[in-house]
């Protein structure tokens, strides 16, 4: 365990606090996110309500139980890439369905780490082809940020332009999205867009879905979500970790990410895991001293938790932000998942198989019961193992 971090390392500590706070504004902005993906998705104000307690509260509480255990920046979070995920399936099956498919996946997390098989998850399922099918997922979001643009042009193009010029010139001291969605909201005020101002109406009460466990919403959710709790999360934050001197505990980081996400699901199907870009925060050098920098996570935590209290005051955001504002933000939130995962598809050493993955979840195509995304896997795993077995090989 590590020592108490005494009084002469109180700057140390202030850095950690701050950037822990960047962290918790960043956590506001990204708020817009399930804000669009729940108004896309048509859910209702208590729906939407008791989501948001499952993503920021859960993730809060873990992050922070484990900062206070460890003493490590072991920055929990509800994991975005699976909240786009769940975007991109709501026309093809039920909330209950995403509810009953997210909780089997945390169950299935949550069985890997006290066996130790999350490495050989990138093995059994390339993380290649999961990305594969995730630039189709996600580029209609993109696609529809160009498609409502000459309807807004002032409020989309703002937003994309703002993005772009903080990607080249803040990133990485800031994320491009936060930038991106203050000038999305002043163009928004001034030209009068918005509705109601949160808090005039009535605090909608959290409501608790019943799961239901289809086979076909599991088979289809539940490999991708497992890789991307797994593979594009917990395992590359760990090995930050341990190359910024820590020894992060592996088999209770799975544990929590899985058993979080079986819990938060009941209130919408969400990803509890480590995130890469909060743990560089929190665990690097610009977090101040190594004894100290689990600061930066007690700091993310208590503003994630306090997010979920105020959870019913923040789904009033829906019909107080533009439709518009709504559209851009999810658009450019999926763009640098869009770069991640085309640039997966191409480097090799698969690359026919995560080609097919990534078309045939583009397609929309229904099979046998089975949405496009299931084939995709399908797709992708059975052209790699015709065209490219000795590639696979190479991951062995």
């Amino acid at each position: 365990m590590a020592e108490r971090p005494s009084d002469d390392l109180q700057p140390s500590r202030l850095a950690a606090i701050s950037l822990g706070l960047s962290v918790v504004v960043l956590f506001v902005a990204v708020l817009s996110i399930p804000l669009a993906i729940s108004d896309e998705l048509g859910l209702t104000p208590g729906e939407t309500t008791a989501w948001i307690i499952g993503i920021y509260g859960v993730a809060g509480v873990s992050a922070l139980v484990l900062a206070l255990r460890y003493h490590q920046p072991l920055a929990v979070t509800g994991n975005i890439f699976i909240l786009l995920f769940i975007a991109s399936l709501g026309t093809e099956m039920s909330w209950a369905e995403l509810v009953g498919a997210a909780m089997v996946a945390g169950a299935v997390v949550l069985l890997l780490g006290p066996l130790g098989l999350t490495g050989r998850l990138s093995v059994w399922l390339p993380g290649a082809i999961v990305f594969g099918l995730l630039a189709g997922a996600v580029l209609p979001f993109t696609v529809e940020m160009f498609t409502e643009l000459p309807d807004a042009p002032a409020i989309i193009g703002t937003t994309l332009v703002v993005y772009l010029l903080s990607r080249r010139f803040l990133e990485p001291r800031v994320p491009a999205i936060l930038p991106a969605m203050v000038a999305g909201l002043v163009v928004a005020g001034i030209l009068g867009e918005y509705g109601p101002f949160p808090g005039s109406g009535p605090v909608p009460t959290p409501v608790i879905t019943t799961p239901d466990f289809s086979l076909q919403a599991i088979l289809t959710v539940m490999p991708v979500m497992v890789v991307l709790m797994t593979v594009q999360a917990n395992i590359p934050s760990m090995v930050f970790l341990r190359e910024q001197g820590y020894d992060p505990p592996e088999g209770t980081v799975n544990v929590v990410s899985g058993g979080g996400t079986v819990a938060g699901s009941l209130l919408g199907p969400m990803g509890v895991s480590l995130s890469l870009p909060a743990t560089a925060l929190g665990a690097g050098p610009d977090a101040g001293d190594k004894s100290v920098r689990e600061w930066t996570v007690y700091v993310m935590a208590v503003g994630s938790i306090a997010i979920a209290l105020l959870a019913g005051f923040a789904t009033q955001l829906a019909d107080f932000l533009p439709d518009s504002l709504l559209v851009a933000v999810i658009g450019v939130a999926v763009i640098g998942l869009l770069e991640q995962a085309l640039s997966a598809i191409t480097k090799g050493p698969l690359r026919w198989g995560p080609l097919f993955a990534f078309v045939i979840a583009l397609s929309g195509m229904t099979l046998a019961g089975f949405g496009a995304f299931f084939w995709a896997i399908v797709g992708g795993l059975a052209v790699s193992f015709l065209l490219e077995r000795e590639e696979w090989k190479t991951l062995l």
